[in-house]
């Protein structure tokens, strides 16, 4: 394939946080035209401190997905430094130049636009909503459990009715996005707490119906205690259209490459397991399915000691070129 071909492809990736991170720094690889849709329910550590101090958006994964696209190292740097002492303990100084630009134009997408041309960013990056928004799950009881950080120190009932409260707005930029690309990219991530807030929202759930792009969903690498427990790559695909409202996926990546006892033992977290594959459970799917070893050697190490939630993040990643370079052969295929 020529490489103005690759290049030209439109990818929109859909998550927010780690798993739409690892993606995004592979696929800027082969695409200069890749638009990072973001959720909007993140309240937890720096985040949520500036939600609810300045009473701003959450900057916390939109900062993640600016820095995963942008080519200028020193200044990815910098949007990532977290300040380890004194009242700024925690924040990350992304979050913070975020808010001050929402501050100072009175619209956050105009702070993400801004904060692109700031770190010469290659692509886009969209809030899935502008409204202000707490995400909202069943609990175990039947009752509401609100708020993202909330949500992921509680237990939840199984497959959970999930909404936001207010009901949110589809950002018109995020919904083009879907609508122009030539393939869409549900990210790895935290099923409830970042895939969910995105797919919940009617605008985004019309635009994943009705868009001509091939849409695959990227399965995460271990269950989570609790809401994920024993689920498989088709439990994952399951909950990821049933949040969207039914039917949409054309293919499902996961990753069949078993980790080594070694990196289980070290880096997962209590009750974190590997995702298993059941081929003749996928093989009756309405999708295709790709199972390949995109798994990667290395734990991630990146966390500051200053980070206020480093401990809830996961160290187990996917391989960012691996599966990049699959998504491509899956557009050509």
């Amino acid at each position: 394939m020529a490489n103005d071909e690759i290049t030209g492809v439109k990818i929109v990736v859909i998550g927010g946080g780690t798993g739409s991170f690892t993606l995004l720094q592979g696929v800027k690889r082969y695409a200069k035209h890749v638009t990072a849709l973001v959720n909007m329910a993140d309240d937890g550590g720096s985040t949520g401190q500036l939600r609810d101090e300045l009473g701003v958006l959450p900057p916390g994964d939109v900062r993640q997905c600016l820095v995963a696209l942008s080519d200028s190292p020193k200044v990815r740097d910098l949007f990532n430094y977290r300040f380890d002492e004194g009242s700024l303990k925690g924040h990350a100084f992304g979050n913070l130049f975020l808010t001050a630009l929402e501050k100072m134009t009175g619209s956050f997408g105009e702070a993400v636009e801004l904060a692109g041309r700031v770190l010469n960013i290659e692509g886009r990056v969209e809030p899935v909503t502008l409204s202000d928004v707490t995400l909202c799950v069943e609990g175990v009881d039947g009752r509401p459990v609100k708020g993202q950080f909330t949500i992921a120190h509680q237990e939840i009932a199984k497959r959970p009715k999930i909404w936001l409260e207010p009901t949110a707005v589809a950002n018109p930029a995020a919904v083009r996005a879907i609508l122009r690309a030539d393939l869409v990219v549900v990210a790895p991530g935290n099923l409830y707490g970042s895939l969910a807030p995105v797919l919940v929202i009617d605008g985004i759930r019309r635009a994943l119906h009705e868009t001509r792009a091939k849409c695959v969903y990227v399965c995460n690498l271990v269950t989570k205690p609790g809401p994920t427990d024993g689920f498989t790559v088709k439990d994952f695909a399951s909950e990821i259209e049933r949040l969207a409202g039914g039917e949409f996926l054309d293919y499902v990546v996961f990753n069949n490459d078993e980790p080594s006892p070694e990196l289980m033992e070290k880096y997962a977290h209590g009750g974190e397991l590997v995702v298993k594959y059941d081929l003749n459970e996928l093989r009756r799917q309405h999708y295709e399915f790709r199972g390949v070893p995109i798994l990667a050697k290395q734990a991630w190490t990146g966390a500051q000691a200053s980070d206020p939630i480093a401990s809830a993040r996961s160290f187990i990643r996917h391989d960012s070129d691996a599966v990049a370079r699959q998504l491509m052969r899956l557009y050509f295929a």
